[in-house]
């Protein structure tokens, strides 16, 4: 299960995806992850073939990245309690007109059925496309591009480039934390501990031994990263400059074409299609 925790992780391979400016992918993806909330199960006919554009899109993008499909479905698996209990929650508990079963205090609705497969598709094309963005853009990409984007912002004193090196910290422990927790759970199983068997509360309990250093372990790092910061003379980003400067190139407003045509394509199905 920790080896399929995907969330900042880089692919490193030679893509038109992955040579595109990183303010380019962080716009796109916020534009493409605002399309998906702007169908519901109110128009079912016209949220599928939304969710079916909005898919092709993403399959294209996949394609053109040259990222391994299964290797991004990969991220799909951690989240698989939570993409069953919404659909299960939906089912059981969305209101409808249309009754298809009942026993007792269980009611399953048309409505809920819709819903629940709608949110479910939903929930899918969102971890998808914001996988996909990490696997593209390494941290110090999607920290500078973070960074140009907030920058209006330092006019009203948000402290824009504090924001964005947490941000590009915090992507770089997520991997390295995944890495100290699989060696703390191969030592401990070596120890003779099972994180198998048992019911709930007791795979909690045996989780007290990966915890407890994983944290010590989490503090350490935090504490020798503080001391190096600090050891460089690092005091903000005031009067910092970049050794490789963001410059949108030709490359880069084509994308921005491309995001145009697929949201005028989303709201024209929106506003065309009333079923």
């Amino acid at each position: 299960m920790i080896r399929d925790i995907t969330i900042g992780q880089y692919y490193p391979t030679n893509s038109v995806i992955h040579r595109l400016d990183p303010r380019v992918k962080l716009i796109g993806t916020l534009l493409y992850i605002i399309s998906l909330f702007l169908f519901g199960p109110s128009y079912f006919v016209r949220s599928i073939l939304g969710y079916a554009l909005a898919a092709t899109a993403l399959f294209t993008i996949i394609k053109v990245s040259k990222v391994p499909f299964r290797f991004i479905l990969r991220g799909l698996k951690p989240v698989l309690f939570l993409l069953m209990f919404t659909v299960v929650f939906n089912i059981f508990l969305t209101p409808g007109e249309r009754e298809l079963f009942r026993w007792k205090f269980i009611r399953i609705t048309d409505t809920g059925l819709k819903t629940a497969f709608l949110m479910g598709l939903r929930l899918v094309l969102l971890i998808l496309g914001s996988s996909l963005m990490t696997f593209t853009t390494t941290p110090n990409q999607l920290t500078d591009g973070l960074e140009r984007l907030l920058n209006p912002l330092k006019k009203i004193k948000v402290p824009v480039h504090e924001v964005a090196m947490m941000m590009s910290i915090a992507l770089r422990f997520i991997p390295i934390l995944l890495e100290e927790t699989d060696k703390i759970m191969k030592a401990q199983q070596a120890r003779g501990a099972d994180f198998e068997t048992g019911n709930l509360f007791q795979r909690a309990k045996a989780m007290i031994p990966i915890l407890v250093p994983l944290f010590v372990s989490a503090f350490r790092r935090a504490g020798d990263l503080a001391m190096a910061m600090e050891a460089r003379c690092y005091r903000g980003g005031e009067g910092r400059t970049k050794m490789k400067p963001l410059i949108y190139q030709k490359k880069d407003y084509t994308a921005f074409i491309y995001f145009i045509i697929y949201l005028v394509l989303v709201l024209l199905l929106r506003k065309l299609v009333t079923v």
